[in-house]
């Protein structure tokens, strides 16, 4: 019988975003109904397998973003759709790769409905650009969301803290301006796609805050103390202002850990 970490391999040396996707399905289905019972210890890749497209780029090469016209648009929805395709993996990966961890079943549960809404994200996005005469792959895409899940790779505590923590609730802060830019520049399509995705946001930053405050507590730490201390370790550069206040309160974010971390 398949594991759950066996699932997550599945997925994960899955390359092609269509496959990625319809197993992801498969398996959050399967384990939802009682398929697949057992999280097993199959270790995940040191990477997932990607599609031949997009070229892969540092951050500092990739063009500067636009949010009009048709060209603005694609490049701004490829950037995203890249972004998802990347967080179906993430949800995947953190399931296999701390499964040694002693973990509550329902934390496998709530990771594994994370990738299966992404997916959900990519496909949005994906059919966004189909309808603009593009596809995922036409432009170039940065690496930088799986090299800040390489660097986190030794710790749970540095996983949940720099992805969901801090890489998903930035995301917080800056949807609800990127739809008022849209808007006003008359794009009716995206921002409501953008809206879904910012509410599911709201529940995987959730997530990642639950699941620190619990580990950090199996440790015997103090949250907060711990949250700084990853903060400093792992994200030196701090977090840029503004935050979006009331959704990470509606995350359960304390704002006197993330403020603490501010720079002007």
């Amino acid at each position: 019988m398949t594991t759950l970490t066996e699932a997550a391999l599945a997925v994960l040396t899955a390359a092609e975003p269509a496959e990625k996707c319809r197993l992801s399905r498969a398996f959050a289905a399967d384990w939802r109904d009682g398929r697949i019972t057992e999280i097993g210890d199959t270790p995940p890749p040191a990477r997932p397998a990607r599609p031949d497209r997009p070229l892969l780029l540092a951050p500092k090469e990739m063009p500067r973003r636009s949010y009009g016209g048709d060209r603005g648009r694609i490049g701004l929805i490829h950037a995203l759709a890249h972004i998802e395709l990347n967080a179906i993996d993430l949800g995947w990966d953190i399931v296999a790769r701390f499964a040694h961890e002693a973990l509550p079943r329902d934390f496998a549960s709530d990771w594994v409905q994370v990738a299966l809404d992404e997916v959900e994200h990519f496909e949005m996005l994906e059919k966004l650009l189909n309808t603009l005469g593009s596809t995922y792959g036409d432009l170039p895409a940065h690496d930088g969301l799986w090299q800040a899940a390489d660097k986190t790779a030794d710790d749970i505590l540095a996983r949940l803290v720099v992805v969901p923590m801090t890489l998903e609730a930035r995301g917080l802060d800056t949807t609800p301006p990127t739809m008022a830019k849209l808007t006003r520049n008359g794009d009716s399509l995206t921002p409501p796609v953008l809206d879904i995705i910012y509410r599911d946001e709201i529940r995987h930053v959730a997530a990642g805050v639950r699941w620190f405050t619990f580990m950090a507590a199996q440790r015997g730490l103090d949250a907060r103390t711990a949250y700084l201390h990853q903060m400093a370790e792992r994200y030196p550069a701090g977090l840029k202002a503004p935050f979006n206040h009331e959704a990470r309160a509606e995350a359960g974010f304390p704002r006197d850990w993330y403020e603490a971390v501010a720079r002007p």
